[in-house]
């Protein structure tokens, strides 16, 4: 098993097959689900669907969204990272997004913001990336919070499948001149 960044805290690793209990309970909760689209998931088959995606990704693309592991307790956080984005969004296509996505009881706590940083320190020290997107749902003060706090700048409001979502980025000359 991969790992790509380890603090004080917190491990990221890749995300596995054993790691389907997690992913079910994050994607089951409909307080996670809020600000994307309301649908919750029901069946085990649909998380490990979802980790299947993500360890393709891996294969496809060199790289996807880790697990986030608790160090003190070696419980699943979440998952968090950069992922290539292939579809068109907002204009953008193959673009590197960060993003983060924690169980409820992990909230509060700083780690969304921690592992938004150490993505993008990987997104730009190991995959010489020159740029990467983030989006949060415009009213997910939350995730907007994160990203701004995190060193993406707000670039402007867009559409997305109906709903006002904000786009920020950060390029590779802000995030090495922090």
């Amino acid at each position: 098993m991969k790992i790509f960044a380890e603090t004080e805290r917190l491990l990221l690793r890749e995300v596995i097959p054993a790691d389907v209990d997690g992913f079910f309970e994050l994607d089951s909760d409909p307080e996670v689900h809020k600000y994307l689209g309301n649908k919750p998931i029901s069946e085990k088959e649909q998380a490990l669907l979802t980790i299947e995606l993500v360890r393709s990704q891996y294969v496809e693309n060199g790289i996807g969204r880790w697990a986030v592991m608790d160090k003190e307790t070696n419980a699943f956080a979440g998952w968090a990272g950069l992922k290539l984005v292939k579809e068109r969004t907002n204009n953008h296509l193959n673009y590197y997004d960060v993003g983060y996505r924690l169980l409820r009881k992990f909230w509060g706590r700083g780690i969304a913001s921690e592992c938004a940083k150490i993505a993008l320190n990987y997104g730009f020290d190991m995959l010489y990336l020159n740029e990467i997107y983030g989006a949060a749902h415009f009213e997910n003060r939350a995730s907007n919070r994160i990203l701004k706090k995190s060193g993406l700048n707000f670039v402007e409001t867009f559409d997305y499948f109906g709903v006002e979502h904000n786009w920020y980025k950060i390029d590779r000359q802000e995030w090495m001149s922090r």
